[in-house]
């Protein structure tokens, strides 16, 4: 996830005729994208020599996240001789034009759909493309339940947090841990949210205290990670993955106790959020924030000592294997793996951090800004 909370997108098509129903139809729907991004509708989603057609349905195209993946999976397709249509949801939770997108695939007679779901609402009409035989690759989270999909393509962000976890118990240095844990939600479970929020606590060396639930830690306690110390909990807030949400979540937090001094961060719009308020309160230089993204934007944040650390993730490669997978399939190559030892395929993360602490792995800021996604 940018998350970041929002992420989107279509397909392409085989018959003249089907392509103009469907071009129709999301004109109807008001998608926030719709359109084959290379080659006729004729020959879309023949196999072969021919053109394959493939969706990519995305969350939104107002994060730049999503527009990462959009990106790469276009100039993929190009490489690939696929047909591409992007469609992308309104807004965050948009799940009818999603459901309208995945329609379209299947009238088009698409091979495959590559989608970052807005909800649960959506596994219905995913179900009905993999009965009428397209391959479904969920991007950046799996759907619940997983199997809705084929294979999901996402980082590990379990692991994303343990980076940042880790990182924070070296910086500690064995100091008191004043923890603001600010997650994505308060009213539902996702996996994403759940997954990065114990990954943190883990590298820290914190027992989440449940496998399904946010908050379930003890509030207090010692922390194993680095030389180890003692640590409190003050706060988990909710903050939507946006800059509004993680500064009403760092000044709830603050009013908590005043002395926070490390600060999760679902992601990085989160974390901006978060320093603002931070700033605000004069205490930016007092509490370190550690977020998960690696935008191009955050990587200077991270130069700039507004986060202390970021974990990042790939979102264009997720996209571009994806078109590649659906491509192949089609033309008779075997259907994509997940990782060993995983129930998905892992893109990669890495830990980008100004500064080198003994007992982890870093990139620099400038090493990290050749795979960064956004401006």
């Amino acid at each position: 996830m940018n998350f970041s909370t929002s992420h989107l997108s279509s397909r392409a098509g085989r018959r003249t005729r089907a392509a103009a129903i469907g071009v129709t139809v999301c004109l109807g729907a008001t998608l926030a994208a719709c359109g084959s991004s290379n080659g006729s509708a004729s020959s879309s989603a023949s196999g072969g020599g021919g053109k394959v057609g493939v969706s990519l349905i995305l969350k939104t195209l107002t994060n730049p996240y999503f527009v990462s993946m959009e990106k790469d999976a276009k100039s993929q397709a190009a490489k690939d001789n696929v047909s591409l249509t992007v469609a992308a949801g309104t807004t965050d939770g948009d799940t009818q034009t999603q459901i309208t997108a995945i329609d379209n695939a299947i009238s088009r007679g698409d091979k495959g759909i590559l989608i970052t779901t807005n909800g649960d609402a959506v596994n219905a009409a995913l179900g009905r493309a993999k009965q009428a035989g397209l391959f479904v690759i969920a991007l950046d989270t799996a759907p619940n339940p997983a199997s809705t999909a084929d294979i999901t393509y996402a980082t590990d962000n379990e692991q994303a947090g343990k980076l940042i976890g880790q990182y924070a118990a070296a910086a500690l240095d064995g100091k008191p841990a004043v923890i603001a844990m600010l997650d994505l939600f308060n009213n539902q479970v996702v996996s994403v949210d759940i997954n990065r929020d114990h990954g943190f606590l883990e590298g820290l060396g914190i027992d989440p205290g449940s496998k399904t639930e946010n908050g379930k830690e003890a509030k207090s306690g010692k922390y194993t990670g680095g030389k180890g110390g003692t640590y409190k909990v003050v706060c988990h807030q909710p903050t939507q993955g946006a800059i509004d949400g993680g500064r009403t979540a760092m000044e709830n937090c603050l009013s908590a106790n005043p002395d926070i001094n490390v600060v999760y961060a679902i992601n990085e719009p989160a974390g901006e959020g978060a320093y603002n308020a931070l700033k605000a309160a004069g205490k930016q230089k007092q509490a370190a924030i550690y977020a998960i993204d690696g935008s191009c934007s955050g990587l200077k944040n991270v130069t700039s000592g507004e986060f202390a650390a970021d974990a990042v993730q790939y979102p264009g490669k997720m996209a571009a294997l994806g078109v590649t997978s659906i491509a192949k399939l089609a033309r008779g190559g075997s259907k994509p793996g997940v990782t060993d030892g995983k129930s998905f395929y892992d893109t990669g993360t890495a830990l980008v951090a100004a500064k080198s602490l003994d007992g982890v792995t870093v990139q620099s800021p400038s090493q990290a800004a050749s795979a960064c996604w956004g401006s």
